[in-house]
C-alpha cells in the first residue's frame, strides 16, 4: 500500500446515490443494474471509505410500510457495523415526486409544504437512528421556470419558515444534529432560490437559530455559475459556517456533471485541497470530505470502485503536494507578510480618531509602491511545478 491509500483516518466519505447511481442520463436508460445498499457500504469500506451518506429515499423507497422500512434499515445497521462503517451524514429527497414540481419549502400549495416537513421530520429520525450528526438540505426544486408564479421574498420566507420550524423539531427531540444548507444556481429548476454559498450564508443569518446551521458547498455547483469555489469555501470558513463540503469535479458553463474529484480543473481542486488541509497557515477543515460524484456512465461495477479509489487517492495527492508547496522556501520568502512597524498598528483593531489622523499624515509613496513587482507569476509557476510533480 503506498501513501496515497484512503483509510478511514482520511474521514472520506460517498453517498449512496454516488455508487449506487446505475449510469442513468436524461438521454439514456441505466447501464449498470442497481445494487443493494448493503453491499456498496461493503464495497466501499474494501475501498478504504470511512463514511456512507443517505437521501432517505436511496435506502428506504418511497411509500414503503412501516414494517418494510424497519427490515430495510435493520440490515443496513448490520452492514454498517459489520464494516465498521459510519453515517455521518443524512438527507432527505424533496425533487423527485411529482409532488414537488413547484418546489417542497417554498410551494405555492400548502399542502406541499407541509408534506415536505413532515418528509424532513421522517428522514431527521431516521438520519439520527443510523448515527448522523449532520442533515444537508439541498433545494433542487425551490426555484422557478415561470418567475412570475411568486414573490422571490415569499420562498425566501417560507424558507425560512421551515428550517426554522426543523431546528426546533431537532431541539424538541433532543437530537445532537446540526444543519447544512447546499447551494446551486439553475439545474432542475431554470433558477433556484438561495443560489450560492454567499446566499445561504446571510439567510442563514437570519434564522432563530443560526448557530445550528451552516452550509455544505459543492464543487460543482459554484463552478457552474463561473465562481471560485475555494473562494466561496474560505468565507464560510472565516464565517465558522463551514458544516460538511461536497468534492467533485465540473467544466464551467456545462450542465452540473458531478465528475470524479480533481479530474477537472486540477489547479482549483490543488487550491480547495490546500485550503481544507490548512497547509498554507490557515485553519484545518476537521469535517468529512464527502464526494458528492458519479463514474461514468461507461463503467461498469468495477468501474465504479475505481472511480470511488479515484476521488480519495486525488485528495490526498494533492494534499502532499499542497504541504510540499507551502514548506517551500522559495514560496514562503514569495508569500511572507510585508510588515511595517509604522503602519500595521492603524490596520487592525478597528477604528479611532487618532487612527484617523495617523493615517492621513503617513508617507506613502504611491509611485514606489506601484512599481514593487510581487512575484506573482513565478509563485503560480513554482506552484504549477509542485503540481506536475516537478519539485518535491
Amino acid at each position: 500500500m503506498d501513501a496515497f491509500e484512503p483509510t478511514p483516518r482520511d474521514q472520506f466519505s460517498f453517498g449512496l446515490w454516488t455508487v449506487g447511481n446505475p449510469g442513468r442520463d436524461p438521454f439514456g436508460e441505466p447501464t449498470r443494474a442497481v445494487v443493494n445498499p448493503t453491499r456498496l457500504v461493503a464495497k466501499l469500506a474494501e475501498c478504504g471509505a470511512w463514511g456512507v451518506n443517505l437521501h432517505d429515499n436511496d435506502l428506504v423507497p418511497f411509500g414503503a410500510s412501516a414494517t418494510e422500512r424497519d427490515q430495510i434499515v435493520g440490515e443496513f445497521k448490520a452492514a454498517l457495523e459489520d464494516s465498521g462503517m459510519v453515517v455521518p451524514m443524512a438527507t432527505t429527497n424533496l425533487f423527485s415526486h411529482p409532488v414537488f414540481k413547484d418546489g417542497a419549502y417554498t410551494a405555492n400549495d400548502p399542502k406541499v409544504r407541509a408534506f415536505a416537513l413532515r418528509k424532513t421530520m421522517d428522514a431527521i429520525d431516521l438520519g439520527v437512528e443510523l448515527g448522523a450528526k449532520m442533515f444537508v438540505f439541498w433545494g433542487g426544486r425551490e426555484g422557478t421556470e415561470a418567475d412570475a408564479c411568486r414573490d422571490p421574498r415569499s420562498a425566501v420566507a417560507r424558507m425560512r419558515d421551515a428550517i426554522d420550524f426543523l431546528c426546533e423539531y431537532v431541539k424538541d427531540n433532543g437530537y445532537d444534529l446540526r444543519f447544512a444548507l447546499e447551494a446551486k444556481p439553475n439545474e432542475p429548476r431554470c433558477d433556484i432560490y438561495l443560489a450560492t454559498t454567499g446566499h445561504m450564508l446571510h439567510f442563514i443569518s437570519t434564522l432563530k437559530n443560526e448557530e445550528m446551521v451552516g452550509v455544505n458547498p459543492e464543487v460543482a455547483h459554484e463552478s457552474m455559475a463561473g465562481l471560485s469555489f475555494t473562494h466561496g469555501v474560505a468565507q464560510a470558513m472565516e464565517a465558522g459556517k463551514l458544516f460538511h463540503i461536497d468534492l467533485n469535479a465540473q467544466r464551467i458553463g456545462r450542465y452540473d456533471q458531478d465528475l470524479r474529484f480533481g479530474s477537472e480543473d486540477t489547479k482549483q481542486a490543488f487550491l480547495l485541497v490546500r485550503l481544507l488541509e490548512g497547509t498554507g497557515g490557515g485553519g484545518r477543515y476537521t469535517g468529512p470530505r464527502h464526494f458528492d460524484a458519479h463514474a461514468y456512465r461507461t463503467e461498469d461495477e468495477q468501474g465504479v470502485w475505481d472511480f470511488a479509489r479515484g476521488c480519495m487517492r486525488t485528495y490526498k495527492i494533492l494534499a502532499a503536494r499542497a504541504a510540499a508547496f507551502d514548506a517551500d522556501s522559495e514560496v514562503r520568502a514569495l508569500i511572507a507578510d510585508i510588515r511595517d512597524e509604522t503602519l500595521d498598528p492603524l490596520l487592525g483593531g478597528g477604528y479611532s480618531a487618532e487612527k484617523a489622523a495617523a493615517l492621513r499624515a503617513a508617507d506613502i509613496d504611491i509611485d514606489v509602491v506601484a512599481r514593487r513587482g510581487l512575484g506573482y507569476e513565478r509563485l503560480d509557476q513554482i506552484m504549477m511545478e509542485h503540481l506536475l510533480g516537478a519539485r518535491s
